[in-house]
């Protein structure tokens, strides 16, 4: 391996068409395979956790059962009783995003959600699901979260744009906010194994030695990553739940 190659930390990204073409203007690409796959771990693992439904729970079922409370108290905690309807889409958008995070952490799998497209699309059925949800609750009254109560009459001209701008802004920082941060992880994780490749190419045996500080950055940095996979699934799960209830609630 060059050296080159050994730091080239974007090349993990790329994408790449296993199965060739699918169509003239679409590509089932690795992101695809990846996203599937993620489904498809998602649903088995309910369909084996519940197919029992004992008494007792075995660790499958209190697995599955610790997860659906923990969203579910996220979920009414945020939004109230009325986001109860809204709970099985919240578990779905965290279910996947975490099964995704963590599925880019093994060897030669990809992670789907350091491709802004990808937290793009999601953050976009977010905002929209929100806004769909404001003006079902209020209709045209829903615009008044534009205008919060209690502000003078004078300042409305100058506060009603930045509050536009804020609404609007945030399919942005949802999409941005978990591209970058699993981005960054797997940019730093290429890093440092290109620093330990480099020192023992140009090294040998002292190398070696020299090489253990990148490697032992490197296995902090798995446990850091793993975090961070929990960490940006709940952050997007609860930012979900809080555009929800300023839809459901205004102000």
């Amino acid at each position: 391996m060059t050296q080159k190659s050994a730091i080239d930390a974007l090349g993990q990204f790329q994408l790449t068409t296993a199965f060739g073409p699918v169509g003239r203007m679409i590509e089932f690409t690795n992101s695809n395979q990846m996203m599937l796959l993620a489904a498809a771990i998602i649903t088995l693992l309910c369909f084996m956790a519940l197919r029992r439904r004992a008494v007792v729970p075995g660790r499958m079922q209190g697995l599955a059962e610790m997860s659906y409370e923990f969203v579910h108290q996220m979920v009414v905690d945020t939004i109230g009783e009325e986001g109860r309807r809204f709970f099985p889409f919240v578990f779905m958008l965290f279910s996947f995003i975490l099964v995704g995070n963590l599925l880019g952490l093994f060897p030669y799998f990809f992670a789907f959600t350091s491709h802004i497209a990808i937290t793009g699309a999601l953050a976009i059925f977010v905002f929209l699901l929100s806004t769909l949800v404001g003006f079902w609750y209020h209709g045209i009254g829903f615009l008044k979260f534009f205008s919060p109560p209690g502000v003078p009459g004078w300042l409305l001209p100058l506060l009603i744009p930045i509050e536009i701008v804020s609404f609007l802004s945030r399919p942005i920082s949802l999409s941005v906010r978990l591209f970058a941060n699993i981005t960054a992880g797997h940019v730093m994780w290429e890093v440092f194994a290109g620093f330990m490749i480099m020192l023992v190419a140009s090294l040998g045996a002292v190398g070696v030695v020299a090489a253990i500080i990148p490697l032992g950055l490197n296995i902090a940095l798995t446990a850091l990553e793993f975090l961070v996979a929990f960490l940006q699934a709940y952050v997007f799960a609860v930012l979900t739940c809080l555009y929800l209830h300023d839809a459901i609630h205004l102000h």
